[in-house]
């Protein structure tokens, strides 16, 4: 059952929606806080978001580009195309980890309003994936489980990559890694390894052999894989049923 809201952050308003279970209306369950790729909410989010509310989760997708206000809509095409691949790569360049680190409080207060016992799960996908774990980082008190698929630049030599920031995570942690990903290579998956070790991090970063960035998101065309997205929701749903109930 899915309900779209606005969420006051420090920036402005952004839109959100929120999941829950059908007839899990007015019940306490655990909350999820999901982080969304790089195409933004869409039916196929959507449709994430009701199998993670399904499985008796609260979960909440909110818009990390509200402050360019209307664009796309897009999907698994629009990367390629030349002018919505160019307004993507902006919106993403533009939305800091650091305005997302800060939107993340405000996140979290709106699941708490709806009634979410215990601490809080995240999952990202694609750019959502450092979102993630920044947040693991950031509200390590309120976040005892973080997940990221096909996470982009999760150890890169940025300033803000969320690999810097391990020590602070007192949250289990999943990383599934598409088997060739330019965006997350095999020295920033060896750097990420390290960092969540050294840092005392209860973790696991498993390789899908044979998926592609972005498969587990049904509207990806030949990217998405059924097998390995299933795959996916397996090992994600194991993590949050072990962590939060």
């Amino acid at each position: 059952m899915k309900r779209d809201i606005e969420i006051t952050t420090a920036d402005g308003l952004a839109r959100a929606s929120i999941f829950r279970p059908e007839g899990g209306e007015g019940k306490v369950l655990p909350g999820i806080l999901y982080y969304m790729d790089a195409l933004g909410p869409r039916e196929a989010t959507d449709i994430m978001g009701e199998r993670l509310a399904a499985a008796g989760y609260i979960v909440l997708i909110p818009d990390l580009f509200y402050r360019f206000g209307s664009y796309g809509p897009f999907d698994g095409s629009s990367f390629g195309n030349e002018t919505s691949r160019a307004e993507i790569m902006k919106m993403i360049r533009e939305t800091t980890q650091e305005m997302t680190k800060r939107d993340s409080a405000a996140f979290l207060d709106t699941l708490a309003a709806e009634g979410v016992s215990g601490p809080f799960g995240a999952v990202g996908y694609c750019m959502g994936g450092g979102r993630a774990l920044t947040a693991a980082a950031a509200y390590a008190n309120r976040i005892a489980a973080a997940a990221s698929f096909h996470g982009g630049n999760l150890a890169s030599e940025a300033p803000d990559s969320p690999h810097r920031l391990a020590g602070n995570i007192k949250a289990r942690v999943y990383v599934g890694v598409a088997g060739v990903d330019g965006s997350f290579p095999p020295e920033q998956s060896a750097r990420l390894a390290e960092a969540l070790r050294t840092g005392g991090v209860d973790h696991i970063i498993e390789n899908y052999i044979g998926m592609s960035h972005g498969w587990t998101v049904p509207d990806r065309g030949e990217t998405y894989s059924e097998k390995g997205s299933e795959r996916h929701w397996k090992r994600l749903l194991e993590l949050f049923a072990e962590t939060l109930s």
